[in-house]
């Protein structure tokens, strides 16, 4: 058999399984079993980091056959394109400014001796905006989710002192992240929830992919590492779309990145010791952007510092943040902010040593900021590309895909993937 007929009948089994049209397997000398007609199961998949334009190297043949067989697109993240604040928004419909994960690092006001950091599970940060498996649970339709960032939240519960979380809901199944769980781990749990009996299945799972992000970093967005890291996530999506098959298991596959990737230097780097006095500012966060609070008596002239032009950086008050980035409402952002040209770095002083890398977090509406989006499955048409849309409208599809109500309120809506729906 040729390469190419064996690749093309591959996509068609996925096709089917996914659709849920499994073919009829005929035996002279045995009866032949009838299977469970289930409904579809909705499965948000995330891999982090994954650029959008990563799907054009021809290394990831299941990706791209979902893609070709189903809806492709190239979607915009939020501001900041960082992980935590972007996959908050892909489960709420919330850019950050409103879905209070404002980054990966923040500071609020009514907390003022504390850190969010991305272990950060107390509930007091995250309850801004309502992840979907929660409105699903309070509709009575079940969930599940496998490392999705805020997961491991009891949403809406509460917690006095040091003591547990009381209250809250949560997806009837999940799991707290862990670089331990292989991919292996991650795609056979979700296949076992989806071999339970119907009344203790989920309908709406999701999945969390790590290890092209991590690539990114280490190596740079055209490294060998994300290369490698590509071909590795491939074969588990692969993994997860036989694992349906093999169950009879109709699906509607949403595929997405968190953001993109660009590549980083030590020679792009923009020193702030050389801009401003260390002495006039506290520095909340640095890289692709950074965030100020004025030390005493210092504001006017840390605003005479940054607030002029800069090569290869944009700086602005919380208050005069343009429009278009939809941040510098919410109380958890900082006073100033500065926006680093797609590349650079924004670091306190000038590197010691050479490095090279990649990193995100600039202008969402970069191309090298652009994330992956895919899906496939009965709910959708095949063969469809999308022109590129924000990642407001994801949550909105899911809840669509559910049987949620489109009430919710959130910043986007699902009319820019409508085309892509059957009904």
């Amino acid at each position: 058999m040729k390469m190419g007929h064996r690749f093309t009948t591959a996509i068609a089994a996925a096709a089917l399984a996914l659709s849920g049209c499994a073919p009829a397997v005929e035996s002279a000398s045995a009866p032949v079993a009838v299977q469970e007609a289930r409904e579809p199961v909705t499965i948000l998949v995330s891999i982090d980091g994954f650029r959008s334009d990563y799907l054009e190297r021809g290394m990831t043949p299941t990706l791209s056959g979902l893609a070709a067989t189903g809806v492709r697109a190239d979607m915009s993240p939020s501001f900041p394109s960082k992980t935590f604040p972007n996959h908050w928004t892909l489960v709420t419909g919330l850019v950050p400014d409103h879905n209070g994960i404002t980054a990966n690092k923040m500071e609020d006001p009514a907390r003022p001796n504390e850190v969010f950091t991305m272990a950060t599970v107390d509930p007091f940060w995250w309850s801004d905006a309502k992840p979907v498996w929660v409105e699903a649970e309070e509709a009575g339709i079940r969930s599940a989710a496998m490392f999705w960032p805020g997961s491991a939240v009891p949403w809406g519960g509460k917690v006095e002192g040091w003591g547990p979380v009381e209250g809250g809901v949560m997806a009837q199944d999940w799991q707290a992240f862990s670089m331990q769980v292989t991919n292996t781990q991650r795609v056979n749990s979700v296949l076992d929830w989806l071999r339970r009996p119907a009344d203790i299945r989920p309908a709406f799972v999701t999945l969390y992919f790590d290890t092209v992000d991590t690539a990114g970093h280490d190596g740079g967005p055209d490294s060998e590492e994300v290369n490698a890291a590509l071909r590795d996530v491939d074969k588990y999506v692969g993994m997860l779309v036989d694992g349906l098959a093999k169950l009879g298991q109709p699906a509607n596959l949403v595929i997405v990145a968190d953001h993109g990737m660009a590549a980083t230097s030590s020679e792009r780097v923009i020193a702030l010791d050389s801009l401003v006095d260390p002495a006039f500012y506290r520095l909340v966060e640095n890289g692709p952007y950074a965030t100020f609070e004025a030390t005493a008596g210092n504001a006017t002239k840390l605003e005479a510092a940054l607030l002029k032009p800069h090569d290869h950086m944009e700086c602005w008050r919380k208050s005069e943040i343009p429009a278009r980035f939809q941040y510098g409402t919410h109380p958890r952002i900082p006073s100033y902010l500065c926006l680093a040209e797609v590349g650079w770095n924004i670091l306190p002083t000038k590197p010691t040593s050479p490095w090279s890398g990649g990193t995100h977090g600039y202008d969402p509406f970069a191309k090298e900021m652009d994330a992956l989006f895919i899906a496939n499955g009965p709910a959708f048409r095949p063969g469809t590309k999308l022109p590129n849309f924000q990642n407001t409208s994801v949550a909105p599809l899911v809840r669509k895909l559910i049987g949620l109500p489109q009430s919710t309120p959130s910043d986007g809506t699902v009319d820019p993937i409508l085309p892509a729906l059957k009904n």
